[in-house]
């Protein structure tokens, strides 16, 4: 897709593929483990009970 090395410069590359010039210099960061288990025990929360709300899914989670 983007090419590095190319004589084309950045810029017209990220122009002629319409992404943003900021997205090219961007390096994903890892997910905390921790944050990957909240996020999949919300996901089972919101699948057995579709209606609860975020208050309500918070508290499930703080076991009140």
């Amino acid at each position: 897709m983007i090419d590095r090395e190319h004589e084309l410069p950045l810029t017209r590359q990220s122009e002629i593929l319409e992404l943003s010039r900021s997205s090219l210099y961007y390096k994903a960061v890892p997910m905390n483990p921790g944050d990957l288990e909240i996020m999949k025990q919300i996901d089972e929360i919101h699948l057995k009970y579709p209606s609860m709300g975020s208050r309500s899914i918070r508290d499930e989670l703080q076991g009140l």
